[in-house]
C-alpha cells in the first residue's frame, strides 16, 4: 500500500506498517510532501484496527537528514498541521512506534528517531542534532525530549555542539533499544514489532496514554489517571480474553474491545 504521494511509502508486514521516507537523492530530508505522507501514514495506522505497530525508516540506506533546506527556501513547510514537524513530532499517537535506523538521523531526522517508543539502529548509524550550527535550536522536539532520555548533561553537551554520536554510542546513552549490523535495521523492527504487537491492542494504547499523561506530574495525579486507564482495560473484553486464555494455556485472540 502506499501512501498519496511518493515521499512517503507504506507496507503493512503482518500487524505492522512499515513507513518508509522515500526521498534518497535528498538522503530522505523532510519537505511538505513528505511531511504530509508520514502524517496520513500515522492516521492510517491508528485508523485501521489491523495494525498495532507502526515501524519508522528511510530508503537507500538513510534515516533521515532533517528539514530540506531547499524546499524549507522555497517556502514549504515541513510540518504538518496539528502533528509537527515530519507530521509526527507533534502527533499522540495511539499506536506504539518504532524507528528503524540506518545511516544518518541528524537533526529533524533524529527528533523523528526521538518521538517514536523504540528504537532500532544498525551499527554505521550516526545521530546529531546540529541545528546550533545553523543559528537555530533542535525545535521539532529535539531540546524538550533529550532531557528526557538522557542525563542532563549529557544532553546539553549534543545540543550544545551539535557533535554527531555514532550508533554505539547512542546504545551506551540509552537511546537506542537494539543495535544490528547495517541493512539489518527493518528485520530487527519487525521482529520486535511482532513481539510488541503480539499483546492487548487497547492496552499498548494505555501504556502510551498513561506514559504520556503523566510525565511530569505529581504521582497522586498520575495514580488517579492510571487507575482510569486500568479501570477501563478490567471491564474490557480483552481483559476477559486474556485472563481466559491464560488460564486454557493458549494464545489470546484479541479483538480491541
Amino acid at each position: 500500500m502506499t501512501a498519496p504521494n511518493t515521499a512517503v511509502q507504506t507496507e503493512t508486514v503482518g500487524s505492522a506498517l512499515v513507513i518508509t521516507i522515500n526521498r534518497p537523492a535528498a538522503r530522505n530530508a523532510i519537505d511538505a510532501a513528505a511531511a504530509h505522507g508520514i502524517a496520513a501514514a500515522i492516521d492510517e495506522l491508528d485508523a485501521n484496527p489491523d495494525l498495532n505497530v507502526g515501524v519508522l525508516t528511510g530508503a537507500a540506506g538513510t534515516f533521515s537528514a532533517g528539514m530540506d533546506l531547499k524546499a524549507a527556501a522555497r517556502g514549504e513547510s515541513p510540518t504538518a498541521p496539528g502533528k509537527g514537524f515530519g507530521g509526527l513530532t507533534e502527533a499522540e499517537t495511539g499506536k506504539p512506534l518504532i524507528a528503524a535506523v540506518e545511516g544518518y538521523a541528524m537533526g529533524g531526522g533524529f527528533e523523528l528517531a526521538l518521538v517514536c517508543d523504540l528504537v532500532v539502529a544498525a551499527e554505521g548509524a550516526r545521530f546529531a542534532l546540529p541545528e546550533v550550527k545553523r543559528g537555530l535550536i533542535a525545535g521539532g522536539g529535539g531540546v524538550i525530549r533529550l532531557p528526557k532520555r538522557i542525563p542532563h548533561h549529557l544532553a546539553m553537551e549534543l545540543l550544545l555542539t551539535g557533535r554527531a554520536i555514532d550508533a554505539a554510542r547512542a546504545r551506551a546513552l540509552g537511546l537506542v533499544n537494539r543495535l544490528v549490523a547495517d541493512g539489518e535495521a527493518v528485520t530487527a523492527a519487525l521482529e520486535l514489532a511482532a513481539e510488541v504487537g503480539a499483546n492487548a491492542p487497547l492496552a499498548l494504547a494505555a501504556v502510551k496514554k498513561v506514559v504520556r499523561l503523566t510525565d511530569g506530574i505529581p504521582d497522586a495525579e498520575a495514580f488517579a489517571l492510571q487507575r482510569n486507564e486500568t479501570r477501563a482495560l478490567r471491564e474490557s473484553a480483552d481483559f476477559a480474553e486474556g485472563v481466559r486464555a491464560f488460564t486454557e494455556k493458549r494464545t489470546p485472540k484479541w479483538t480491541g474491545r
